[in-house]
């Protein structure tokens, strides 16, 4: 076996326990460290600048993901391609789709380019976003979409290798580029004084680096999924389906956003030590989700490449599986977080207000966050089915739609950060029960009518 076949995983024969842990700790971890760098923005800033300055990186994550989702969605469509073409063997596919995706990764990080730097300002004014924040959260937010087309080139080029079940080297890549990060944002913050613009920049740096390694990775690569510069070319029918199944899962991703943007924007009036203990107990929840999260790009490609395939027999066992072990990873990372949520969030900031309003949150999200990683596995298996727009339209209504009119109803009558919060659990329980019908229903459609490559 080449040492480039060594990297892969064969998804549609064998133990599917073993291969998905194979698969997924890999993708945890990597999540993992990437959120460990991430924070370290927050921790630099918290530590040695101000609590006003934490809240101004905090506060733009909501609107970054709101306007980099829908593209994301498109590398989640690109990767689910890849992993049938994959299942089925489809050389001619793949060439393809690789030279398409990573191109249309390049030219969509140029439009976020844009996007972030004229939309930042206006928007986070219109979010309420504290006078003494907003100027920072602004030059942080223009910065860091100055490093969109990197960002996107490693999510595509990630995508492309963990469909054929390479998640070691994007791990390997990220942890690169995450001390220089790590480096780069204690140097420019405590020996520059450069702030938020400090750890933007070190941000930025960072995309960079993990992006030239993993398309150095396709470069340098005798697998099917070698890139060839030269041969770079958007190939209108992949595009066409990159966007038929990616287009969805980016809108559902950009909705939830602006449902977060709504709560982010009612965090935002209760004053910016409200918004500094929302988050660090935000970038503490990322981890829990994060793990999870590898459950369902698990369950996503396990469940398209068995598609490709035609392994109609290992796909419900593929969602049951993951749904198993995304429950255990949720309930254990978790109340983890609940119990320990003091000390964890002490690293952030020493402030014990922020830290207060830091255990309001844990204490209501950490301990059900395992329903959000029962819901978005569901839906990873029905995207695997080659079904995109129902999952994302049971996603909007269940989960944005319910959640946006909590904020206005249940909210406006208890206008507590714990009634805020609420809205969470019960919107993910709703959902997941909808992608469970919706699920049974694709499956046995797609049994009687095996989709066409």
């Amino acid at each position: 076996m080449s040492s480039t076949k060594s990297h892969e995983i064969d998804m549609t024969t064998g133990p599917l326990i073993s291969k998905i842990l194979a698969f997924s700790i890999p993708l945890m971890l990597s999540g993992i460290l990437q959120l460990l760098f991430n924070a370290a923005d927050i921790i630099v800033v918290g530590q040695f600048t101000s609590s006003q300055a934490m809240a101004a990186v905090g506060s733009t994550g909501s609107l970054n993901n709101l306007i980099v989702n829908i593209f994301l969605g498109l590398s989640i469509g690109s990767s689910v391609l890849m992993a049938r073409y994959y299942g089925a063997h489809s050389k001619d596919n793949i060439h393809d789709l690789v030279h398409t995706s990573i191109l249309l990764s390049v030219l969509c990080g140029i439009v976020l380019v844009v996007l972030g730097l004229l939309l930042a300002n206006p928007i986070l004014t219109l979010m309420g976003t504290p006078y003494d924040v907003i100027g920072q959260a602004v030059l942080y937010m223009r910065i860091v979409f100055l490093g969109m087309p990197a960002m996107l080139a490693y999510d595509f080029g990630a995508g492309i290798l963990r469909a054929v079940g390479d998640t070691r080297r994007p791990l390997a890549y990220l942890f690169i580029s995450g001390i220089i990060n790590v480096c780069l944002n204690l140097f420019f913050v405590i020996v520059f004084h450069m702030g938020v613009a400090g750890v933007a920049i070190a941000t930025i740096v960072s995309q960079y680096i993990s992006a030239l390694l993993v398309i150095r990775c396709m470069i340098k690569s005798d697998s099917v999924y070698h890139l060839n510069l030269r041969e770079l070319k958007i190939r209108k029918d992949k595009l066409i389906q990159i966007v038929r199944i990616g287009l969805p899962a980016g809108i559902q991703g950009a909705v939830f956003s602006i449902s977060n943007v709504l709560i982010q924007s009612s965090i935002n009036s209760f004053g910016s030590i409200a918004v500094a203990g929302n988050t660090a107990a935000s970038n503490i929840e990322g981890f829990v989700y994060t793990a999870m999260n590898s459950i369902y790009q698990a369950s996503t490609n396990f469940t398209s490449q068995n598609v490709g395939a035609h392994k109609k027999e290992r796909v419900t066992p593929v969602l049951l599986s993951c749904l198993l072990i995304v429950t255990i990873v949720g309930l254990l990372l978790g109340g983890f977080a609940v119990v320990f949520s003091r000390e964890l969030l002490g690293i952030y900031s020493s402030d014990p207000e922020v830290i207060q309003y830091g255990i309001g949150r844990i204490n209501v999200v950490c301990l059900t966050y395992f329903l959000c990683g029962l819901m978005d596995t569901a839906c990873g298996s029905i995207r695997g089915l080659g079904y995109s727009i129902a999952p994302t339209l049971v996603s909007l209504t269940g989960a944005c739609g319910l959640r946006i009119l909590w904020i206005f109803t249940v909210f406006r009558i208890d206008r507590s950060l714990f009634t805020l919060y609420l809205s969470y659990p019960v919107s993910w329980l709703i959902t997941f029960t909808a992608h469970i019908i919706c699920y049974t229903v694709f499956f046995r459609s797609w049994k009687k009518r095996l989709l066409p490559l």
